[in-house]
């Protein structure tokens, strides 16, 4: 009669490590290499002549390229090995992120809303905000809104009372030192309201030429009206509302805009989403 144990094998079953599942590492799977500890979303698998690489993009935007290794990440918390997408049978799927670069949550509810807000210039920001955070904003109960430009604001601020509770975040457009809109933000940021802004004339150029197709945003001449300006400097119909459209289309995820808008949205979600304290 033949052992168990008859077989090159000759490890005891009990001392046997259990199966590694083998996960194709399709693009924006997030894993995390487990000496390095680097978490990050899959961008790009390539072959080498050392082996197989995966080139791993935190959400900072930071990449890394590791090799391929049986049992070098872990999935969920789970140790699997990393294969080329399309040579690994069907595995259970991992996490994936948001257009903002978060972690998903399946079948997760909207929450209900928050008394804190946050408020943008227009209704360009908003859609934009909406289309890359909507799912964090869904969850965590927060409700954008948009003002028309920011003139009024300080009697906004006033009419909303913000408090503990009900903290107000406010993103402003070209928010730079000496101009109106930083006279207006010093009037009303306070303990439960916070200011914040990006460097760009509008919300338009906070979305990297690159994902429009275009070598750059044109110079508009001081006095010009800047979306008309840069209609005419692409050679674009003078239609703004089109042109919006053409350009938000054209954005995907958080990878498609500019960190100087990431890490301000980001900041006024943290703001009216930290508890009472």
């Amino acid at each position: 009669m033949r052992s168990r144990y008859d077989s090159p094998d000759l490890t005891p079953p009990w001392k046997r490590s259990a199966p590694v599942p083998e996960v194709p590492a399709d693009r924006d799977l997030v894993v995390e290499e487990v000496t390095t500890g680097f978490c990050g979303a899959v961008i790009r698998c390539e072959k080498t002549a050392e082996g197989p690489t995966v080139t791993l993009e935190d959400r900072f935007g930071k990449h890394r390229v590791f090799p391929m290794t049986p049992r070098g990440f872990l999935l969920e918390g789970r140790t699997v090995t990393l294969v080329r997408p399309g040579t690994a049978p069907s595995a259970p799927q991992g996490r994936r992120l948001t257009a903002s670069g978060s972690l998903a949550v399946p079948d997760a509810r909207a929450r209900v809303a928050r008394a804190g807000r946050i408020y943008v210039e227009g209704r360009h920001d908003a859609e934009l905000v909406e289309k890359v955070w909507g799912d964090d904003l869904r969850i965590e109960g927060v409700v954008v809104e948009y003002l028309e430009g920011v003139d009024d604001l300080p009697a906004i601020v006033d009419a909303f009372s913000p408090g503990p509770d009900a903290r107000l975040g406010v993103l402003v457009d070209h928010l730079v030192p000496g101009s109106k809109e930083s006279r207006i933000a010093a009037q009303v940021t306070g303990d439960d309201v916070l200011v914040v802004g990006h460097p760009y004339i509008d919300i338009w150029e906070a979305v990297k030429p690159a994902a429009v197709g275009i070598p750059a945003w044109p110079s508009v001449p001081r006095g010009q009206d800047w979306k008309t300006g840069v209609c005419t400097g692409l050679g674009w119909a003078p239609n703004t509302g089109a042109a919006w459209q053409r350009i938000l289309g054209s954005v995907r995820s958080y990878k498609d805009l500019e960190p100087a808008l990431l890490g301000r949205v980001e900041e006024l979600i943290d703001f009216v989403t930290a508890p009472a304290g």
